[in-house]
């Protein structure tokens, strides 16, 4: 009697020994309210980190554990890092990256709109990332424009079969070396020379590697939109694709918002796996060459141009100008009027806003900031469910998204206007990107997925960065945890940089 007595007593006891973790964890972060990417409602949980992972997730507050490291994140929001799928900058020359750290970006996709290095083995420059460990992860995609000039098609509206050749083979090549997918620039030189069939040969090298086309579309204006969405709906055949920075210029209301979403929903229904990202911004940023006619761009002769078609190039300028809402509405972003917009510029000149275009900006001298979108359709369009958050920004773009995109979604987007929950915002910043690009192993708050970490209170969250002055870094991540470590911790940057360069299919 004694003996089963002492064994009941004792024999939880010994069972709770036997399975007691004993694991020494490099980091234990006790009490967060974890919101884990995936959309679904928060839950309290302690989080545990080994090495680059997240070891253990433990939703039974009183069970102790032991690590090196604790942080108590009670009253706090702890979220995956975020994931910007359509940045740019070179890891190379500004590898701290502080403006996406700030931002609580911990992972960058690059080489967009049709612009990848210009390297024709890729792994070289890999290589060479790798050396300088990134402050954030980086993906990166083959650029099409750059394809087209590393091929030596270039300009070409109709390259010959050894041409198209070459460009699949460095396609091949680039997906060998690590890239996530193919990104097009149809806006732009040399990308808008291409033509269906060239795109749909390109299209089906992207599928065979199961990539992703991102694409910067052939024209965004409100008139012509549709017909871009169709013709990349058209590659869709043979692999995902992704409309970059979606939006409709001069476009307005939620009603036309709906009708761009339908002709997706329609797209999907055929079997087309197509999605979206946006920033939420409703000025654009490119060079000024956006606004010049194609006759007037490369490889054309600028200066012949200006000679011997000036009054048309003159009407050309005066009328797209005002159809992009007037010269107040162009607010110069490089070169040495960076600061003022067309209209400033004008009256200091004391000469006509097309002049000051041709005669003392031409059209690549300048990179700009352009206020043509309609804040209604846009925030309509970044409601739906297929539509991921990016910055589309940099280290150096003078506009403000580069430097306070994620934070203004949880300020404005969530807290302020309501238009989703903080569980759905950071889904569409880390989750659903994640997916949309093909990282199987971030984007969540899972056993076994890369530790990419923010801890923060939403309500502390400030975008800083303004148009006048757009390289204020974005305040209130707590903590940033890039792989597992330390990135960021209040105001201050790590010394020691954690990021990875990241390859698609690698082992």
């Amino acid at each position: 009697m004694k003996l089963t007595l002492y064994l009941f007593l004792i024999l939880p006891s010994l069972l709770s020994s036997q399975h007691k973790d004993e694991t020494e964890y490099d980091l234990l972060i006790q009490n967060a309210t974890v919101i884990d990417g995936s959309g679904r409602e928060s839950y309290n949980a302690h989080i545990l980190i080994f090495e680059d992972e997240i070891a253990k997730i433990e939703k039974d507050l009183h069970k102790n554990f032991t690590a090196k490291e604790v942080i108590d994140a009670s009253g706090l929001v702890l979220s995956p890092g975020f994931i910007d799928s359509h940045a740019h900058g070179d890891p190379v020359e500004t590898p701290e990256f502080k403006n996406f750290l700030a931002m609580g970006v911990t992972t960058i996709a690059l080489g967009q709109d049709g612009y990848s290095p210009k390297e024709k083995d890729l792994i070289t420059w890999f290589q060479k990332v790798d050396e300088i460990n990134p402050a954030t992860n980086i993906s990166i995609f083959a650029g099409h424009n750059t394809l087209r000039e590393l091929s030596g098609v270039n300009y070409d509206t109709l390259p010959d079969e050894k041409g198209l050749l070459a460009m699949e083979a460095l396609l091949s090549k680039a997906f060998d070396a690590g890239v996530f997918g193919m990104t097009t620039g149809l806006e732009y030189n040399p990308g808008n020379f291409s033509k269906r069939e060239e795109l749909q040969r390109l299209a089906k090298i992207v599928g065979k590697n199961n990539g992703l086309i991102m694409s910067h579309m052939r024209n965004e204006d409100d008139l012509e939109v549709e017909n871009s969405i169709r013709e990349l709906l058209a590659q869709g055949e043979y692999c995902p694709v992704h409309v970059s920075h979606i939006k409709s210029v001069y476009g307005k209301g939620e009603e036309r918002a709906e009708e761009i979403l339908n002709l997706l929903d329609s797209a999907r229904t055929a079997g087309v796996q197509v999605t979206a990202d946006l920033y939420p911004y409703n000025a654009s940023y490119t060079g000024i060459a956006i606004v010049f006619p194609e006759w007037a761009k490369k490889p054309n002769d600028f200066e012949e141009v200006v000679k011997n078609r000036r009054s048309e190039l003159e009407e050309f300028l005066r009328n797209k100008i005002m159809q992009r809402n007037g010269p107040e509405a162009t607010l110069i972003g490089s070169g040495k009027f960076k600061g003022k917009n067309l209209k400033q510029i004008s009256e200091e000149l004391d000469k006509p806003f097309e002049d000051v275009l041709i005669d003392d900006i031409g059209p690549y001298g300048a990179g700009g900031a352009y206020f043509i979108m309609d804040g209604v359709l846009q925030e309509r369009l970044v409601q739906n469910e297929f539509i991921n958050i990016c910055s589309d920004g940099s280290p150096s773009m003078r506009h403000p998204r580069g430097y306070g995109s994620f934070a203004k979604v949880i300020e404005t987007y969530v807290l302020g206007k309501k238009l989703f929950t903080l569980e759905e915002a950071i889904h569409k910043m880390t989750g659903l990107s994640a997916k949309i690009i093909g990282l199987e192993d971030r984007g969540l708050i899972r056993e076994g997925f890369k530790a990419d970490l923010l801890i923060f209170n939403p309500t502390e969250i400030k975008e800083t960065a303004t148009y006048e002055e757009p390289h204020q870094l974005a305040r209130g991540f707590k903590y940033v945890f890039v792989n597992g470590r330390l990135a960021k911790q209040g105001e201050d940057f790590s010394k020691v940089r954690n990021g990875k360069m990241l390859r698609k299919n690698a082992d």
